[in-house]
């Protein structure tokens, strides 16, 4: 635990993430103040959970008394070039983020969790992994709790398992899980990282930088990107430990004749069959073979791990299935907010799709979604502000409706499915043009799928 008490601390950023740092911070005795450049109108529910703990805050701007503290927290919405962290920089402040704030006062091991698609899947079941084996488990991070606010919570005798977004890892400088897990590295979010993908690869990296001796990497040897980086950067004595579809390698986890196989220290472990696995995919496969990867680091038994295995049903806006109704299924996969997601989302069926695609364009290319459309899918319904993209992407390939609002959008996808189709919310796009965020966005999905009836 690094001390705080009697110190300076700025948050940048009054959400979720900036409010548990600083109930975080302040409970450990630091001088805390919070900013954020949101209007005051738009903060007034942060505003009094500040003032009831004591933390004094600003909103409307960043002032000059945010680089009064001797250390600036940012929270992983505050864009990383923001001109009062360059300032701070300029004047020798320390900036640190709130995963790195948070991982102080922690005192489980951590397993941390990124990559581009993914994540959250795998955070879940790993920590499904975990308790089903009855060990005090936390899970937090981009999942949606706040690492601040339950790091202090975690037991030493158990875990804490954080989903890690390449944001909250700018700016982590010590931070050091006892075992790190990369699941792939596809260009997404590049307007953050001056539209480089070699600057989004090492922020991906920064998972793994502090790792040493008795730590362990995971991570995924199908993915050319993320081979490469482990390959090149790796620290010296971290344990390595690769996954792949495409046999057993002689340390990780592979496929021996359609048997999950981890292969430890202490010899190979059958896990559990593919077709077992109740969440669906070869995507999917990855995820369980990275997540049994992590527990069995932490001496999860194979036993255990079969039964997840077996059990787990998913999460939320992941490939969810919501109803099928005149022999037509309905899946909501508001989570897939990129092209790569999407790709995953289509292969994964092997029934004809109705596809929802569109939202607020993060500048997608989605040439590589052409193969996967043509096998797949039988008619595109484009929504959002990038509907006129996704219909000049793919009126040549399929047939594209386009919709004004999500309801509108439902009644033209069961119009243009038949029966045995899945129609499947997977936009490849953020959400913000309709919704609050990717969740908004899904729940109205369910919501107007479950008020569909029969002959409507």
């Amino acid at each position: 635990m690094i001390p705080v008490r009697g110190r300076a601390f700025s948050i940048l950023g009054g959400a979720r993430s900036g409010l548990a740092a600083a109930r975080l911070l302040k409970a450990q005795g630091a001088d805390v103040f919070l900013s954020d450049s949101a209007p005051a109108e738009r903060m007034r529910d942060a505003a009094r959970a500040l003032e009831a703990i004591g933390v004094p805050a600003e909103f409307g701007a960043n002032t000059g008394r945010v680089l009064e503290a001797g250390t600036i927290v940012v929270s992983p919405g505050v864009r990383s070039d923001a001109p009062i962290l360059k300032e701070a920089l300029a004047r020798g402040i320390s900036v640190v983020s709130e995963l790195e704030a948070a991982s102080w006062f922690c005192a489980a091991p951590i397993v941390a969790i990124t990559g581009t698609n993914g994540k959250t899947t795998t955070t879940t079941l790993a920590g499904r992994m975990f308790s089903d084996a009855r060990v005090p488990t936390v899970v937090a991070g981009n999942i949606g709790t706040a690492f601040a606010e339950v790091a202090a919570r975690a037991e030493p005798g158990g875990v804490a398992v954080v989903e890690v977004s390449s944001f909250q890892l700018d700016y982590a400088v010590s931070f050091r899980p006892r075992v790190a897990v990369i699941l792939n590295i596809t260009p997404d979010h590049l307007d953050r990282y001056e539209h480089s993908f070699p600057l989004y690869i090492a922020a991906k990296e920064r998972v793994f930088r502090n790792q040493g001796r008795g730590d362990v990497l995971i991570y995924n040897a199908d993915d050319e990107v993320t081979r490469a980086a482990v390959e090149r950067d790796a620290p010296a004595g971290v344990s390595l430990l690769p996954f792949t579809l495409r046999g057993v390698p002689a340390r990780g986890a592979g496929l021996a004749g359609g048997m999950l196989r981890a292969v430890l220290d202490d010899g190979a472990h059958d896990i559990v069959r593919a077709e077992e696995i109740t969440i669906r995919g070869e995507h999917n496969l990855a995820n369980a073979m990275a997540a049994a990867l992590a527990a069995s680091a932490r001496g999860v038994p194979a036993a255990s791990l079969r039964a997840t295995l077996r059990n787990f049903r998913g999460v939320e806006h992941r490939l969810e299935f919501v109803r099928e109704l005149d022999g037509v299924a309905y899946v909501n996969d508001s989570k897939a907010t990129n092209v790569d997601a999407v790709w995953y989302a289509l292969r994964s069926f092997d029934r004809p799709l109705v596809v929802l695609m569109g939202g607020r364009d993060k500048g997608n290319d989605y040439a590589r979604l052409l193969d996967p459309v043509r096998t797949h899918v039988r008619a595109i319904v484009a929504i959002g502000e990038s509907a006129g993209a996704v219909r000049a992407a793919f009126s040549g390939v399929v047939p594209v409706e386009e919709a004004s609002s999500m309801a509108d959008a439902v009644r033209a996808a069961r119009a243009l499915a038949r029966p045995g189709d899945t129609v499947l919310l997977s936009p490849a796009c953020a959400s913000f043009d309709w919704f609050d965020d990717y969740e908004h966005r899904g729940r109205a999905f369910k919501e107007i799928v479950t008020g569909l009836r029969t002959g409507d």
